[in-house]
Parts: structure tokens; C-alpha cells; sequence
């Protein structure tokens, strides 16, 4: 905005008789809290939402009052501000500009937050936030469920690009899709000779009444095209780090995604990896990903990427043995385990009309299985689970490519008869993960856990039939009436002794799931215990045993 614009806004804006659901007023004569900052950028971007507004404004150096007060606040601090504002918020969003209006009564600072997406609520630190006339407070569910119906009823992948036409498409990513459709789809091979480029697009379901859609430019369109379907982007970035990191290589790709998707995947060092020698159990060497699990994980980032937010997809490998993907958009299914556990495709896609090509063009699987085979896989190798991330408006998925843990993966190889759903919660027990009650009821009913939360470990019914007897001692440890009896032998020899002498006796022989402040921490219980029993008491730092003991 040009300064007499400003002026005439900032004017309009103090002259409205109160405070409403798009303006906040704040003296912030020297300064203001960030995270008061980002709470109002949420509220304030929601409700320019809902009420149909493309911005909302706060205002720093204006009371109350309507009184111009100025504020000292430093162009620095302001974009200090911006930093947080973009690192904090999900969707990611920013200030649409922090305007300066220098007035007779003092320094005023125009913040202008844009309204949220269409079917994105905006959250701050991972809370949505609200007004109610003038008060600040969390976005009710009404709220944030209206907000997000704004987006179920649009596919962005399949809007018109009315400038675009078929001039704007690769002639050899087209000669591909044509190949790929046909494998897919048989049936057409004698048709297919006398289909022109418009109707085979129509057909793959690429093109609308031959119209280029943003489908068509993101899987086929020329690279100088990507300009079409901006501020979507068609980036894949592939960056490789090493074990400590640090960025040692990187490649960007943009259109068309059907051909440079390929790219990407020669791109990634499947290195063999060798197990350590057990001819019983293990092949001698594998590849360190399956091509299926790769191809699978970077078509699922584009088929379900949400272009809407304008970033990239990212494909980060690491020489430790990882492959990570992943892309902007909330995981529509909720939760891994619910896509694993059904027998059904899902009943809803971010971008139906992409997906359908993918499907048509043998990008993707039409039944929704891919990622029920991507863990059937990592199982059938004995390696670790894929480990999903599907916070903050992104989904993270971590593919390992080795054996992490060579002695539980030995367990899974000698219980063959193990369901996919077991293996996976025994993989969070492994990792030290959280367990929900329910998958906690659920092993303790197939006796696979012992152990109290959050300190499990494979069960004694495991064990036996693994062999792993010594593992399974060692992570169960001793019991509480094996180290009272050490005690009271130790006290019964040496007369006194101090806690530091009972804990170099019993902290190697405790749970090897316990952390070392825990182990002490139990020595410490068990030695008030036998204090309560009359068995023994102190004298400054020195136990004894009573005349009971």
C-alpha cells in the first residue's frame, strides 16, 4: 500500500466503534510477547476466514481507547516477528507485510495477517485459535470443522488452466503417459491407434473436454510450464546428508513430475547392505530398499501432496542407512495403523483427479495397499517399520534401510507366525515408542510384553521360543525380593553400609530397560521398604539393620 492508503486505512480501521473479530489494537509501546503475537495472528487469520475477509489487522502503538499511543518497536524486532510467525504456524503462513505509518501522535505498525486457506485453520504452536468479539480464545469445533469444509468440496488438481494449452506439454512425457495407460489398460490397445492427443488425455483422465487441468501441467507439462499452476509448485528436491547431517549433495526437479519422478529415483544410492553372517537366518546380502518401497513413497508425496500451501516435496537420503519422504497436507486417513488395518481403499483423496491419472499412468496402486506393502516388506527383511510423522500439516515417513537392532530382528525371524499388526507394535516397544492402552491390552493378551509403562520388554513367552533366554533376563532384571535379600546379606556381614555401596552391587543387575537414574531410584525404594518392615533404618548416610533384622 502506498503511505496515503495506509493513512486512509489506519483511519477507517481506529474509526470503527470497537474492536471486532479482524482488529486487535495494542499499545506495544516498546515491545511485544511473540507468543501473544502468534496466538492473535491465529485467532485473527481464522476469522478473516469465516467472516469472508482476505486480511485481519493488528495493530501496535494504538490503545483501547482508538488513541494513537506509538510504539518504539524496531524494524529488526518486526522481523524478528516474521521468523516466528512462519517457523511456528501451520499451515505456514506469514504477515502479509508490516506496514509503518508515521503519524502526528506517534508511530503506528500495521500488522496485516492474511485470512486463512480454504480448508486449512491456522494453528499456532499447534493450537487454533479464535476471537470472540473482543476475546481471545481457543477456535471452538464448529469453527475449525467449517473452516476445513471449505476444501472437501475442491480439487485443486482438477481446476482449468484456461491459458495453457496442449503446446505446454512434453510431446515425450505424453509419448510415455500414452505407453503406461495402455499397459494399465489393455482393453484400448486397438482404440488407442486412432485417439488423437486431446481425446488420449481425456481418456487418462489427464484433460477435461481436452482443457489442460493442473494434473496434466504438474505430470506432463513442459518445465518452462510450471508457472501455470503457481504458487503450486512442482518441486521435488533430493538432498543427501551424511551421517552426521551435513547436506553433502542435492538436485531439484520440477516438470513434468511422470518423467523427472524416475529421475529422482536413479538418483538414490541403493547400496547393498550385508547382514552379519547367520546362513540360518539371513540372506547373505539385500538391497538396502526395495524399488517398490522407494517409487511408493515418492508417488504417494505427489499424489497426496496439498499444492495449495505452495512448498516442495522432499526426498532426503542419509548415508546411515535412511530414506526420508515427505509433503505438505494434513494425512487425511488419521493414522497408519488405521490405512494398514483395512481392507478397503480410502473414501476420500486430497486430489481425486490426480490420483485417478496416477493410477491410469502405473504411478500409484488403484486399491490404496501401498503402504500396507511398504511395511509387509520392511517385514519380510526383518527391517525396522517405517516410522510416519503426520504432524503440523506434513507427513514424514522414515524408511530404514538395515537391521537396527540385530537381536530383535532375530526374534521376528524365529516367529514367522507374528501378524503385520504384532510386528508393528513390537517395533514401538523396540524403539522405545509410546504404546496407547489398548495396543498395551492388546500384547498383554498375546503375552508378547512385560513390564510396566513405559518400560516394556519382550515377554517371557517370546523369549523361550526365540531362544533369547539371557536377553530377556537382563531386560526383566531382578526381582525386588533378590535385592533385599543382597541387602540384608550385605548388612549382615559388613554391619552398616551406604546406599552407593547397595547401588555398585544391584544397578547391573537391574532392568536393562531402566535408565540409570531409574535404577537408582529403585534402590533407593526398596531400601525405604525394608525400612518400613522394621528390617533396617538409618543413621545419617549409613543403613543398619534393626534388632527385627
Amino acid at each position: 500500500m502506498k503511505n496515503r492508503a495506509l493513512s486512509d486505512t489506519l483511519d477507517y480501521l481506529i474509526s470503527s466503534p470497537t474492536e471486532t473479530e479482524v482488529l486487535e489494537l495494542k499499545e506495544a509501546r516498546n515491545s511485544f510477547d511473540v507468543d501473544k503475537l502468534g496466538r492473535y495472528f491465529s485467532a485473527l487469520s481464522n476469522e478473516a476466514n469465516l467472516k469472508g475477509h482476505n486480511e485481519a489487522w493488528l495493530l501496535l502503538g494504538v490503545s483501547n481507547q482508538k488513541e494513537i499511543t506509538g510504539t518504539s518497536i524496531s524494524q529488526q524486532k518486526t522481523n524478528g516477528f516474521k521468523l516466528e510467525i512462519a517457523k511456528h504456524t501451520s499451515p505456514a503462513l506469514n504477515f502479509k507485510e508490516i506496514h509503518e505509518v508515521i503519524t502526528n501522535h506517534g508511530r503506528v505498525l500495521m500488522c496485516e495477517i492474511p485470512a486463512a486457506p480454504k480448508g486449512m485453520p491456522v494453528a499456532w504452536k499447534g493450537h487454533h485459535y479464535g476471537r470472540d468479539g473482543e476475546s481471545l480464545g481457543a477456535l471452538n469445533i464448529g469453527e475449525i470443522e467449517q473452516i476445513r469444509n471449505q476444501q472437501r468440496i475442491i480439487d485443486w488438481s482438477a481446476q482449468i488452466v484456461p491459458e495453457a494449452s496442449l503446446d505446454d506439454l512434453s510431446p515425450e512425457a505424453i509419448k510415455m503417459a500414452r505407453e503406461k495407460f495402455l499397459q494399465k489398460n489393455p482393453k484400448f490397445k486397438q482404440d488407442a491407434r486412432s485417439w488423437d492427443q486431446r481425446k488420449f488425455l481425456n481418456k487418462a483422465k489427464l484433460c477435461i473436454k481436452g482443457k489442460i487441468t493442473n494434473t496434466a501441467i504438474l505430470l506432463l507439462g513442459k518445465p518452462e510450464s510450471e508457472h501455470f499452476i503457481s504458487p503450486a509448485t512442482a518441486t521435488i528436491s533430493w538432498i543427501l546428508k551424511d551421517s552426521e547431517g551435513i547436506e553433502k549433495d542435492y538436485e531439484h526437479f520440477g516438470c513434468p513430475l511422470f518423467i523427472n519422478a524416475e529421475k529422482v529415483y536413479s538418483k538414490i544410492r541403493n547400496l547393498k547392505y550385508r547382514y552379519l553372517p547367520d546362513s540360518t537366518l539371513f540372506p547373505e546380502e539385500v538391497q538396502q530398499f526395495d524399488p517398490y518401497t522407494i517409487r511408493e513413497g515418492l508417488n504417494n508425496c505427489i499424489a497426496h501432496q496439498d499444492y495449495t500451501l505452495g512448498g516442495k516435496i522432499n526426498v532426503v537420503e542419509k548415508e546411515d542407512g535412511h530414506l526420508i519422504f515427505s509433503n505438505l497436507g494434513e494425512f487425511i486417513p488419521q493414522s497408519i495403523e488405521k490405512v494398514i488395518e483395512s481392507d478397503a481403499p480410502e473414501a476420500r483423496y486430497r486430489n481425486p483427479f490426480l490420483c485417478t491419472a496416477m493410477v491410469n499412468l502405473k504411478m500409484i496402486d488403484v486399491i490404496g495397499s501401498g503402504i500396507k506393502k511398504m511395511f509387509m516388506i520392511q517385514k519380510m527383511k526383518f527391517f525396522p517399520m517405517p516410522d510416519y510423522d503426520i504432524t503440523n500439516q506434513q507427513v514424514t515417513v522414515d524408511i530404514a534401510g538395515k537391521i537396527i537392532d540385530e537381536k530383535y530382528a532375530r526374534k521376528l525371524a524365529q516367529m514367522p507366525k507374528l501378524s503385520l499388526h504384532e510386528i508393528i507394535l513390537l517395533d514401538k516397544v523396540a524403539k522405545n515408542k509410546g504404546l496407547s492402552p489398548e495396543e498395551i491390552k492388546f500384547l498383554r493378551s498375546r503375552q508378547l510384553i512385560e513390564g510396566r509403562k513405559p518400560n516394556f520388554y519382550i515377554s517371557e513367552a517370546v523369549a523361550k521360543k526365540t531362544g533369547s533366554k539371557s536377553d530377556y533376563i537382563k531386560q526383566r532384571g531382578i526381582d525386588d525380593g533378590y535385592c533385599q535379600k543382597v541387602i540384608m546379606e550385605y548388612l549382615d556381614k559388613f554391619g552398616s553400609g551406604k546406599r552407593k555401596d547397595f547401588e555398585a552391587i544391584l544397578l547391573a543387575k537391574l532392568s536393562d530397560v531402566l535408565t540409570l537414574d531409574q535404577k537408582r531410584h529403585k534402590v533407593k525404594n526398596i531400601l525405604q521398604s525394608l525400612k518400613n518392615k522394621g528390617l533396617i533404618f538409618p543413621e545419617g548416610k549409613v543403613w543398619k539393620m534393626s534388632n527385627n533384622g
